[in-house]
């Protein structure tokens, strides 16, 4: 079954980077941005955790908790973490039963080849456990201003993620001469 907005958001238990136990229920009368992504410390991942971290101030002023989910597990998450700089909690789902609950847990296909992962997916709940909006193409470099929409934010405000400068290519380069006629 496909989650849609207008549902319950499906409760559950797991841990965070710490081990500590996280229930979805804990976080009844506050929003919170459910946001699956494929794995720690990769470039669209780190681009999409790096918006929400740069603009967090901005969510929690909004009365968002943001939690990040992968399959990856509580070492690696706080290794993202710590790297990162990230100010919000991690779930280490390496069992994959949240994925399943929430339908991100998919077949995908690269260069023809088929395989299970973790699709990048959004959930927005609201304070009574309802899903709000739920972002299926999520914009890695703007998911801020996803979550927040135009209409509810100053967008103005939201920063778009840091990115990487690109790498230089050391090769010489080959001078052209023109041929005389």
């Amino acid at each position: 079954m496909t989650l849609t907005a207008g549902m319950k958001a499906p409760d559950f238990t797991t841990t965070d980077q710490n081990g500590k136990e996280v229930k979805l229920s804990d976080f009844k009368g506050k929003k919170v941005v459910l946001y699956f992504y494929p794995k720690d410390m990769t470039p669209g991942c780190t681009t999409e955790a790096c918006n929400l971290r740069d603009n967090y101030k901005l969510l929690q002023k909004q009365g968002y908790e943001v939690l990040g989910v992968s399959t990856d597990d509580e070492k690696m998450h706080r290794k993202f973490i710590e790297k990162e700089k990230l100010p919000f909690r991690l779930l280490a789902d390496t069992n994959k039963s949240l994925h399943e609950k929430y339908g991100t847990w998919v077949e995908k296909s690269m260069y023809g080849r088929k395989y299970m992962g973790t699709a990048r997916i959004t959930f927005i709940i609201d304070e009574n456990g309802i899903l709000a909006e739920v972002i299926g193409k999520v914009d890695t470099a703007n998911h801020t201003q996803q979550i927040l929409g135009e209409a509810k934010s100053p967008l103005a405000k939201a920063k778009p993620a840091k990115k990487a400068p690109k790498k230089v290519s050391k090769k010489p380069v080959k001078k052209v001469s023109k041929k005389r006629k």
